[in-house]
């Protein structure tokens, strides 16, 4: 079974199902290291896969890192571990170790370490060679920045190399992992407690264009991939009902900044002399022509557009539910799926776990898989949230 795991993983993550038309599955934005939209947290994960306008955690990382400048804890560890492919094979997981620092009451520093194992491949070059095992793994390495620019907002810039090390190495084959680098540019508002007649309130909205840098090429000889650069945009509004009880609401949207495969030579198929055409296209240049550039004018453009609703409901800072819903277009991936999650605080420890249900008949790879996040808050307190 392993050794047709980097098959299947290659299928669910780049291949679109085939309930529809060729053409429409051939307009599909698909890029190198996926991995990189992935929920990597159980709390994200378990509102949908958002976290642009949460409350500040120490996960913020992927996310919004702005919004470690209006974090309460001085410093935190995030540890988190999500299975993939479960209901397949045992050994995939996307892994990740977040540190932060507040530093003062206006700035703060972050850095993060994303670790994608594809599980053990054995491979053979003949009869009588001694199978080899490989494990090919994909990682990222992040340094953030967050500074507070009035009470109410912050900004932040991460900067982040990626290191994709998926070429298997097979009769002394050049297996040298392909390389790049990313930035993110963040922004974080976070109003003051509104009181209104019931409860108090108050509001938050955040912005990340993540993964801002050069494709990842990995051989001399073959094309370079676009990296999936992104914007995200996203709002909230916290319920305070008292000070035991919070229910936090929020909406988020995605879009990926690469873009729209097409036929570029009008002769009614994307074949080869199209794909060159658009691998010619820059990684800058490919972020301003992704807002017009899909063959199906701006109906398309919205369909390229993801979304999420999630809901966390928070009792005296020591126990949450969450719920949350994720829409794509059946024509641009199909990712549909609710989920649900739960927090437990006890002393400096956070727990987090979250469960996804697909509803898409492209069933989705996290299918049936549990996440688990540990967080380890110590340090000064501050009294932002």
């Amino acid at each position: 079974m392993k050794k047709i795991t980097m098959l299947v993983l290659g299928f669910v993550l780049l291949s679109n199902n085939s309930l529809y038309s060729q053409e429409e599955r051939d307009r599909v934005i698909t890029t190198a290291v996926p991995f990189l939209i992935i929920a990597a947290d159980a709390r994200a994960a378990g509102m949908g896969d958002q976290g642009i306008a949460t409350s500040a955690d120490a996960f913020s990382q992927q996310w919004n890192p702005a919004k470690y400048a209006f974090i309460n804890s001085q410093q935190g560890v995030g540890v988190s571990y999500t299975p993939y492919l479960s209901n397949i094979v045992n050994d995939i997981f996307l892994g990740n170790l977040t540190y932060f620092n507040r530093l003062d009451e206006r700035s703060a520093v972050a850095a993060s370490l994303r670790y994608f194992s594809l599980g053990s491949i054995e491979t053979q070059g003949g009869f009588e060679e001694e199978p080899l095992l490989l494990s090919p793994n994909e990682m990222t390495l992040d340094l953030s920045y967050s500074l507070r620019l009035s009470d109410n907002f912050s900004m932040a810039v991460a900067g982040r190399y990626l290191r994709s090390d998926l070429k298997l190495a097979v009769n002394s084959e050049d297996a040298t992992a392909a390389s790049t680098f990313g930035v993110d540019v963040a922004a974080f508002y976070q109003s003051q407690s509104i009181v209104f007649s019931n409860f108090d309130g108050r509001f938050r909205a955040g912005a990340n264009i993540s993964n801002i840098g050069p494709k990842i090429k990995y051989d001399d000889v073959g094309q370079e991939n676009f990296i999936p650069t992104n914007l995200k945009t996203g709002a909230g509004f916290d319920f305070i009902f008292d000070a035991d009880n919070r229910l936090g609401t929020y909406v988020e949207f995605n879009k990926l900044l690469v873009p729209t495969p097409r036929d570029f030579n009008n002769d009614g198929v994307i074949d080869s002399a199209d794909e060159e055409v658009y691998n010619n296209i820059g990684a800058i240049e490919g972020i301003f022509k992704s807002f017009g550039d899909a063959p199906g004018g701006f109906s398309e453009e919205l369909r390229e557009v993801t979304w999420a609703l999630g809901a966390e409901y928070v009792f005296r800072e020591a126990f949450s539910l969450r719920t949350g819903y994720f829409n794509e277009s059946d024509t641009k991936g199909s990712r549909k799926f609710f989920a649900l999650g739960a927090g437990f605080k006890y002393a400096p420890v956070l727990i987090d776990i979250s469960y996804l249900f697909s509803t898409s008949r492209v069933v989705s790879p996290l299918e049936g898989t549990l996440r688990f996040g540990l967080t380890f808050n110590f340090g000064e307190q501050y009294a932002d949230n």
